[in-house]
């Protein structure tokens, strides 16, 4: 049985943060509505920073990373004040 290498980390760009978990799922069109990004939160299909998180609106800051469906996301803020 062999492991399959870590996936890359994509840079996910936000205007401004925090942003709620589920809504970064959403925009990022990765599920097909804000319900089903609430769902699979709810479920246990999403880690945060390494671990599972089930809170649907947990506030994403920049330097978090986002794992979900075999993906990866950081986040960093667009133009930071």
């Amino acid at each position: 049985m062999t492991k399959k290498n870590s996936p890359t980390v994509r840079i996910v760009e936000i205007d401004r943060e925090p942003i709620e978990l589920y809504k970064l799922l959403k925009f990022e069109n990765l599920v097909q509505s804000g319900g089903e990004a609430k769902f699979v939160i709810s479920q246990g299909l999403v880690r945060l920073n390494g671990s599972v998180e089930t809170r649907k609106r947990k506030k994403i800051v920049t330097g978090d990373v986002i794992e979900f469906n075999e993906e990866r996301f950081s986040v960093a803020v667009l133009n930071p004040a």
